[in-house]
């Protein structure tokens, strides 16, 4: 018998063209009901209810009840980790979606990986974060440096707060379109929370995209260099 984890199940439930269009809907970090996914997926909301069970299960994806209403949410940090790497790695090998358009421009600009910041802005906010010496790169691991924590505590982030978490504070994520690396963790995402807090971004209703106002460009090129 083989030994480590058996990854050929997560494999199989990602490879279904469906449950795949569900996972990356999901990537935008809002809840949906089945019905709004299977919409996603292009099929029924039978055979999209058969497939949450599966996923739901593997726990790729969480369940949460609101009334009479589930919504679902992708399982944790981790699965949206993991999906974006395989992004990075199927536009690498050049299995890139044939339908293009409009938005592709934007996502590759700014957009939400589950909950943090990526493309090029993600890719200069961690770049920025580097060269300021907020975050260290140490082996394979991102720390935030006792620098770091006054710097984002001046920015607005509660910090302390972060520690508590169970979430590691900082992670770094390979960026799909770029594949270079963009911040993860509890930081990444209070980061993008504060951004949008300050006006300086905005989340595009229905889609994965983070539009930047004229003044929150100026100010993220004025705190982070990008």
């Amino acid at each position: 018998m083989k030994e480590g984890p058996d990854i050929s199940r997560i494999a199989a439930l990602i490879g279904d063209p469906a449950r795949a269009n569900i996972l990356t809907a999901l990537m935008a970090g809002k809840a949906l009901t089945a019905t709004e996914l299977a919409s996603e997926a292009g099929v029924t909301v039978q055979t999209t209810s058969a497939h949450l069970a599966k996923l739901e299960a593997a726990e790729m994806i969480a369940c949460r009840k609101s009334g009479r209403h589930k919504y679902f949410t992708l399982g944790g940090d981790d699965v949206g980790h993991a999906l974006e790497a395989l992004m990075g790695l199927a536009a690498g090998a050049g299995h890139l979606r044939t339908r293009t358009g409009p938005k592709d421009e934007a996502l590759r600009e700014a957009r939400v990986c589950y909950n943090h910041l990526a493309g090029a802005k993600g890719i200069a906010l961690y770049q920025g974060l580097l060269g300021k010496g907020v975050l260290q790169e140490r082996g394979s691991d991102v720390v935030l440096t006792n620098e770091g924590a006054a710097f984002l505590t001046g920015f607005g982030v509660d910090v302390a707060r972060l520690r508590k978490s169970k979430t590691p504070l900082c992670r770094s994520c390979l960026d799909w379109s770029a594949r270079q690396t963009h911040l993860a963790g509890s930081v990444g995402r209070a980061l993008l929370a504060r951004m949008v807090e300050m006006g300086w971004a905005e989340r595009v209703e229905g889609t994965r995209v983070v539009r930047f106002s004229r003044a929150g460009e100026k100010g993220f090129a004025q705190m982070f260099g990008g």
